[in-house]
């Protein structure tokens, strides 16, 4: 394949699947890695992509984000139920980390007022948790993206790094056995991969409509996830899988 060529194959996988990783480029092209880097950097300079960590993302316009109120009804009831059964993995005296879902979101308002910190990038977390004398919230800060009432971007990203917490809770847009976690945009996707940095413990916190959807932008593999919670609707062949692969999944 010539280099030309290689460069088109690029751009066409990266456009077609939304991200890909270099690996996954590496195999496919037949060169190696450090040749992969290369050829990204070359073809970000060129404004046909968009470097990422550990890939490349499509520089075609990405998903909207789904307004929050929408999100806030749908699966209410697997949601809230998920919530519940996350909220009863928490201890007294826990540092946790919740993100802007429409599940965390469930989870502040059931969380009972008990001693514990909760690092957020939710306003919508962040104003629940306020009449809970017992909790002490901290806010990231950073850029507003209004359709999640949530803050993303650079500063949300380095308020992050000064911090470390017993336990990440997280949603996502998709879930795919092979292409892991994804979100709708790259922000949120970004902040989400700085969120499992720092965790001892990382619960993925979604509802049986999320699996089998591969979102814009990649977030993280499943191996970077110690435990799944997830509603009775999901598929019993997906949940046998998922196990089969040494993952803790809990449907509720």
């Amino acid at each position: 394949m010539l280099v030309a060529e290689r460069y088109e194959r690029i751009v066409q996988l990266v456009n077609d699947r939304g991200s890909i990783r270099v690996s996954e480029l590496s195999e496919i092209c037949g060169v190696t890695e450090e040749t992969i880097r290369r050829d990204l950097d070359r073809l970000e300079q060129a404004g046909r992509l968009r470097r990422s960590h550990g890939g490349a993302v499509s520089v075609r316009e990405q998903q909207p984000e789904i307004p929050y109120l929408e999100r806030e009804i749908t699966h209410a009831e697997q949601k809230m139920r998920i919530a519940d059964e996350a909220i009863s993995r928490i201890a007294p005296k826990d540092r946790i980390l919740l993100d802007a879902s429409t599940t965390a979101w469930y989870m502040a308002a059931r969380l009972p007022d008990m001693p514990l910190t909760v690092l957020t990038n939710s306003i919508r977390v962040a104003t629940e948790l306020s009449a809970k004398e017992r909790i002490e919230v901290i806010s990231t800060g950073g850029q507003l993206a209004r359709r999640s009432l949530s803050y993303v971007g650079p500063l949300a990203e380095r308020s992050l790094e000064s911090y470390h917490v017993h336990k990440l809770f997280l949603s996502c847009k998709g879930v795919h056995l092979e292409r892991g976690i994804s979100e709708s945009n790259e922000l949120q996707a970004r902040l989400k991969q700085r969120m499992i940095g720092m965790a001892d413990e990382v619960l993925l916190l979604a509802d049986g409509s999320k699996f089998g959807v591969q979102a814009f932008t990649h977030v993280a593999d499943l191996t970077e996830v110690d435990t799944i919670v997830t509603d009775s609707g999901i598929a019993p062949d997906l949940l046998r899988e998922l196990r089969e692969r040494g993952l803790d999944v809990t449907a509720v």
